[in-house]
């Protein structure tokens, strides 16, 4: 069995990778530190972000995995794009941006961590700039959410994202998806035609360990 080494920001997305890739051995590495002090410590250069974030996944190589999975938009906007690896390195977010592209119709997604916006819209766009798609989405963030997951009220939490998605499908006549896999619990009991960034993971962890 391929061992997939994931990097997490919080311990709750554990369960979700786990549910997710059955095929696969996970070694779970969770660093809320980091997500913590860039959001707020303004000192905190992005620079040395960038450094932790390269340190932690240099020490994930030597773990003698066959690919790391980055499950935290965060790590993924922090990481250098001349960082190099001698494994895969599988970034939650590109299948999931892949559906997104595939869809034509106006669309919402929504975040829970604000911070998370702007690197991960930012991507998206170049994304879809890659495919030659052009894609009409608007971000939506739950304000206020985000500090229920970091102090561990995850009940609360759940309640609150499945309150505005119930909203958003309401009063939408449009596509919604949610950003972070903290949310995609809540999303599976208020619709299953929410997208998520779960669904499209499995496979592709399968091509790239396969192909590993």
């Amino acid at each position: 069995m391929k061992k997939i080494a994931c990097l997490h920001a919080h311990h709750s997305n554990i369960s979700y990778i786990e549910k997710a890739l059955p095929f696969a051995n996970c070694m779970h590495f969770v660093d809320p530190g980091l997500v913590h002090r860039v959001t707020t410590d303004p000192k905190f250069a992005a620079e040395s972000a960038a450094a932790k974030v390269e340190k932690q996944l240099k020490w994930m190589e030597e773990c003698s995995a066959d690919a790391i999975l980055l499950t935290c938009t965060n790590y993924i906007a922090l990481l250098p794009e001349a960082f190099t690896s001698d494994i895969p390195i599988i970034k939650i977010d590109e299948p999931y941006f892949h559906r997104i592209c595939e869809i034509e119709e106006p669309q919402l997604i929504v975040f829970t961590n604000p911070e998370t916006v702007e690197g991960t819209m930012k991507r998206l766009d170049e994304f879809a700039l890659y495919q030659n798609v052009k894609i009409k989405v608007r971000p939506v963030v739950i304000e206020g959410a985000f500090e229920l997951v970091m102090t561990g009220n995850l009940k609360k939490y759940k309640q609150k994202v499945k309150h505005v998605l119930h909203e958003l499908i309401k009063e939408h006549n449009t596509v919604v998806s949610v950003a972070q896999l903290s949310m995609v619990e809540a999303a599976e009991e208020v619709s299953d035609r929410i997208i998520t960034p779960l669904q499209p993971l499995a496979e592709e962890v399968r091509k790239t360990i396969i192909r590993s």
